[in-house]
Protein backbone atom coordinates (compact mmCIF):
# COMPACT_ATOMS: atom_id res chain seq x y z
CA UNK A 1 0.00 0.00 0.00
CA UNK A 2 1.44 3.35 -1.06
CA UNK A 3 -0.22 6.32 0.66
CA UNK A 4 -1.07 9.01 -1.89
CA UNK A 5 -2.86 12.38 -1.65
CA UNK A 6 -5.00 14.04 -4.30
CA UNK A 7 -3.77 17.22 -6.03
CA UNK A 8 -5.29 20.67 -5.57
CA UNK A 9 -8.70 21.19 -7.18
CA UNK A 10 -8.52 22.50 -10.75
CA UNK A 11 -11.68 24.62 -10.53
CA UNK A 12 -13.78 24.58 -13.71
CA UNK A 13 -11.99 21.58 -15.24
CA UNK A 14 -14.35 19.56 -17.44
CA UNK A 15 -13.97 15.78 -17.57
CA UNK A 16 -13.69 13.56 -20.60
CA UNK A 17 -16.82 11.54 -21.18
CA UNK A 18 -16.81 7.78 -20.86
CA UNK A 19 -18.94 4.69 -21.23
CA UNK A 20 -18.16 2.18 -18.47
CA UNK A 21 -19.63 -1.15 -17.43
CA UNK A 22 -21.67 -1.08 -14.22
CA UNK A 23 -21.95 -4.04 -11.85
CA UNK A 24 -25.48 -4.70 -13.18
CA UNK A 25 -24.20 -5.28 -16.74
CA UNK A 26 -25.38 -1.89 -18.08
CA UNK A 27 -23.11 0.84 -19.40
CA UNK A 28 -23.11 4.40 -18.07
CA UNK A 29 -21.79 7.69 -19.44
CA UNK A 30 -21.40 11.01 -17.62
CA UNK A 31 -24.76 12.26 -18.87
CA UNK A 32 -26.42 9.08 -17.56
CA UNK A 33 -24.98 9.72 -14.11
CA UNK A 34 -25.39 13.48 -13.75
CA UNK A 35 -27.89 14.75 -11.20
CA UNK A 36 -29.93 17.94 -11.45
CA UNK A 37 -27.40 19.86 -9.31
CA UNK A 38 -24.21 17.93 -9.95
CA UNK A 39 -22.27 14.72 -9.78
CA UNK A 40 -19.66 13.15 -7.54
CA UNK A 41 -17.35 10.53 -9.03
CA UNK A 42 -15.24 8.54 -6.60
CA UNK A 43 -12.32 6.44 -7.79
CA UNK A 44 -12.47 3.48 -5.41
CA UNK A 45 -11.79 -0.23 -5.21
CA UNK A 46 -12.54 -3.25 -3.05
CA UNK A 47 -9.25 -3.94 -1.28
CA UNK A 48 -8.05 -0.50 -0.14
CA UNK A 49 -8.34 -0.11 3.65
CA UNK A 50 -9.16 3.59 3.21
CA UNK A 51 -12.14 2.76 0.98
CA UNK A 52 -13.25 -0.09 3.23
CA UNK A 53 -13.20 2.25 6.25
CA UNK A 54 -15.50 4.81 4.61
CA UNK A 55 -18.01 2.54 2.85
CA UNK A 56 -20.85 3.00 5.35
CA UNK A 57 -20.33 6.76 5.56
CA UNK A 58 -20.11 7.01 1.77
CA UNK A 59 -23.43 5.20 1.39
CA UNK A 60 -25.05 7.56 3.90
CA UNK A 61 -23.52 10.63 2.24
CA UNK A 62 -24.61 9.45 -1.20
CA UNK A 63 -28.20 9.42 0.05
CA UNK A 64 -27.78 12.95 1.46
CA UNK A 65 -26.30 14.13 -1.85
CA UNK A 66 -29.13 12.54 -3.80
CA UNK A 67 -31.62 14.55 -1.72
CA UNK A 68 -29.65 17.64 -2.81
CA UNK A 69 -29.97 16.65 -6.50
CA UNK A 70 -26.40 15.37 -6.76
CA UNK A 71 -25.72 11.82 -7.93
CA UNK A 72 -22.71 9.73 -6.90
CA UNK A 73 -20.94 6.87 -8.67
CA UNK A 74 -17.80 4.83 -7.99
CA UNK A 75 -15.20 3.89 -10.58
CA UNK A 76 -12.70 1.07 -10.04
CA UNK A 77 -9.61 1.47 -12.25
CA UNK A 78 -7.24 -0.89 -10.45
CA UNK A 79 -5.35 -3.66 -12.25
CA UNK A 80 -7.47 -6.74 -11.45
CA UNK A 81 -4.75 -9.13 -12.65
CA UNK A 82 -2.29 -8.05 -9.95
CA UNK A 83 -5.10 -7.27 -7.48
CA UNK A 84 -7.80 -9.96 -7.95
CA UNK A 85 -9.87 -8.52 -5.09
CA UNK A 86 -10.61 -5.62 -7.46
CA UNK A 87 -12.02 -7.80 -10.26
CA UNK A 88 -15.40 -7.08 -11.82
CA UNK A 89 -16.89 -10.15 -10.11
CA UNK A 90 -15.57 -9.00 -6.71
CA UNK A 91 -16.96 -5.53 -7.39
CA UNK A 92 -20.39 -7.10 -7.87
CA UNK A 93 -20.02 -9.04 -4.63
CA UNK A 94 -18.89 -6.00 -2.61
CA UNK A 95 -21.73 -3.87 -3.95
CA UNK A 96 -24.25 -6.59 -3.14
CA UNK A 97 -22.89 -7.15 0.38
CA UNK A 98 -22.86 -3.42 1.16
CA UNK A 99 -26.10 -2.75 -0.77
CA UNK A 100 -24.58 0.12 -2.75
CA UNK A 101 -27.30 2.60 -3.77
CA UNK A 102 -25.13 3.98 -6.60
CA UNK A 103 -23.41 2.71 -9.74
CA UNK A 104 -20.04 0.98 -9.36
CA UNK A 105 -18.28 1.18 -12.71
CA UNK A 106 -15.34 -0.79 -14.07
CA UNK A 107 -12.56 1.14 -15.83
CA UNK A 108 -10.80 -1.97 -17.11
CA UNK A 109 -8.52 -0.10 -19.54
CA UNK A 110 -7.69 2.57 -16.92
CA UNK A 111 -8.27 5.24 -19.57
CA UNK A 112 -10.77 7.19 -17.46
CA UNK A 113 -8.48 7.29 -14.42
CA UNK A 114 -5.54 8.37 -16.59
CA UNK A 115 -7.42 11.06 -18.50
CA UNK A 116 -8.92 12.45 -15.29
CA UNK A 117 -5.64 12.40 -13.38
CA UNK A 118 -6.98 10.14 -10.63
CA UNK A 119 -4.25 9.15 -8.22
CA UNK A 120 -5.65 7.21 -5.29
CA UNK A 121 -8.55 5.34 -3.75
CA UNK A 122 -10.62 7.12 -2.68
CA UNK A 123 -10.27 10.10 -5.03
CA UNK A 124 -13.30 12.42 -5.07
CA UNK A 125 -14.33 14.58 -8.03
CA UNK A 126 -17.28 16.91 -7.25
CA UNK A 127 -18.89 18.59 -10.26
CA UNK A 128 -21.56 21.27 -10.55
CA UNK A 129 -24.59 21.01 -12.86
CA UNK A 130 -22.42 22.06 -15.82
CA UNK A 131 -19.94 19.25 -15.05
CA UNK A 132 -17.25 21.73 -13.98
CA UNK A 133 -14.99 20.52 -11.19
CA UNK A 134 -15.61 22.26 -7.86
CA UNK A 135 -14.26 19.76 -5.32
CA UNK A 136 -11.24 17.46 -5.13
CA UNK A 137 -10.95 16.97 -1.40
CA UNK A 138 -11.63 14.32 1.17
CA UNK A 139 -14.89 12.65 2.23
CA UNK A 140 -14.61 13.70 5.85
CA UNK A 141 -12.20 14.36 8.69
CA UNK A 142 -12.03 10.74 9.86
CA UNK A 143 -9.41 9.50 7.38
CA UNK A 144 -8.97 5.75 7.60
CA UNK A 145 -11.03 5.49 10.79
CA UNK A 146 -14.45 5.91 9.18
CA UNK A 147 -16.04 7.86 12.07
CA UNK A 148 -19.67 8.71 11.24
CA UNK A 149 -19.51 11.76 13.55
CA UNK A 150 -16.66 13.44 11.67
CA UNK A 151 -16.93 16.68 9.67
CA UNK A 152 -18.68 15.87 6.34
CA UNK A 153 -16.31 17.76 4.00
CA UNK A 154 -17.71 16.39 0.72
CA UNK A 155 -21.36 17.00 1.63
CA UNK A 156 -20.60 20.50 2.95
CA UNK A 157 -18.59 21.37 -0.17
CA UNK A 158 -21.34 20.22 -2.50
CA UNK A 159 -23.94 22.10 -0.45
CA UNK A 160 -21.82 25.26 -0.73
CA UNK A 161 -21.50 24.66 -4.46
CA UNK A 162 -25.29 24.58 -4.83
CA UNK A 163 -25.72 27.72 -2.72
CA UNK A 164 -22.90 29.84 -4.19
CA UNK A 165 -22.05 28.19 -7.50
CA UNK A 166 -18.51 27.44 -6.31
CA UNK A 167 -16.79 24.83 -4.19
CA UNK A 168 -14.71 25.88 -1.17
CA UNK A 169 -11.35 27.49 -1.91
CA UNK A 170 -9.78 25.62 1.00
CA UNK A 171 -9.94 21.84 0.43
CA UNK A 172 -8.14 19.14 2.36
CA UNK A 173 -6.82 16.44 0.00
CA UNK A 174 -8.19 12.95 0.08
CA UNK A 175 -5.66 10.26 0.82
CA UNK A 176 -5.57 6.57 0.20
CA UNK A 177 -3.84 3.77 -1.65
CA UNK A 178 -2.33 4.63 -5.01
CA UNK A 179 -4.23 3.44 -8.05
CA UNK A 180 -2.78 0.09 -9.12
CA UNK A 181 -1.63 0.75 -12.68
CA UNK A 182 -1.04 -1.97 -15.25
Amino acid sequence: MVLTETPICDFGWKPNDFKLLNIDGNYFSLSDLQGENGLVIVFACNHCPYVIAIQDTLIKDAQTLEEMGINLALINSNDAIKYPDDSYEKMQLTAQQKNYPFPYLYDETQQVAKSWGAVCTPDFFGFNQNLELQYRGRLDSSGKIGDPNSRRDLVLAMQQMIETGKGPVEQIPSMGCSIKWK
